[in-house]
């Protein structure tokens, strides 16, 4: 499938490794042009031979994301995959404003603010794709994830929010909602899990692959694909929806 992304330029936050990662690699080996945004801005090692330009950038500097959300309104970006680490585990009680505060800042700010740098010249040009990674937490609050579960809830308000305002003018409006994907990330929860609960990394690991149907946790290029297709041509009237991949793990309607 063409996904139409010839001549699209594409910003993808947090692609040094896990899900950006995997969204940045398929959109440039699908032809786009993408900007690929990671705290040390280094070239990622998949990148050879792909149209893609490292950019440094802190999301939790307020400073160093309005540089670079000017910067790529300049570029004119067409597709923008919001990406934001996410926060230590632990529960919403006696958390305190400044953890609140905090998650707050890095997870849900900067895609606020570089989503409104890029968004002008995507409805000035009549086409524009705007996708945020989220968590599996915004359906179902993931227990000891309190501040994920919170701030990602947040997001996919404004989300859906922004996307019933721009959807006359050829801009769409998703989020993706990852499952237990194998990546650093969720490799680092299970191993925080097995420290608390006396068990063993693969034990932990047995146990979440017993409660996903699929029988296994995903691949981080399966994710991809789903950020590719809400970023293609053909997902034009596919808006304000949240996808789940997540290997059947949630059951809610």
């Amino acid at each position: 499938m063409d996904y139409g992304f010839s001549g699209r330029k594409a910003l993808v936050l947090g692609a040094s490794r896990g899900l950006g990662a995997a969204s940045a690699r398929l959109l440039a080996e699908e032809g786009a042009q993408v900007f690929a945004a990671s705290r040390k801005g280094a070239l990622p090692d998949w990148a050879g031979g792909l149209d893609v330009i490292p950019v440094a950038v802190d999301l939790t500097d307020p400073a160093a994301v309005a540089a670079i959300g000017a910067q790529m309104a300049a570029e004119g970006i067409d597709i923008l995959v919001n990406n934001c680490g996410g926060p230590a585990a632990g529960p919403a009680a006696g958390q305190g404003t400044a953890g609140w505060q905090a998650a707050f800042a890095a997870m849900a700010t900067p895609v606020f603010a570089l989503t409104d740098a890029v968004l002008p010249g995507m409805v000035a040009r009549g086409w524009g794709r705007i996708i945020t990674i989220g968590s599996s937490g915004v359906i179902a609050p993931i227990p000891n994830l309190a501040l994920s579960n919170g701030v990602r809830g947040a997001v996919a308000g404004w989300s859906k929010t922004l996307a019933a305002e721009v959807a006359a003018k050829g801009v769409t409006v998703n989020m993706v909602l990852p499952g237990r994907i194998a990546t650093d990330r969720v490799r680092e929860l299970d191993q925080g899990k097995a420290g608390k609960s006396g068990q063993t990394l693969e034990q932990v690991e047995a146990e979440s692959r017993a409660a996903i149907p699929a029988g296994r946790y995903g691949k981080p290029e399966e994710f991809a694909a789903v950020v590719a297709f809400l970023a293609s041509a053909q997902a034009s009237y596919v808006t304000g929806s949240m996808i789940r991949a997540d290997g059947g793990l949630l059951r809610n309607l």
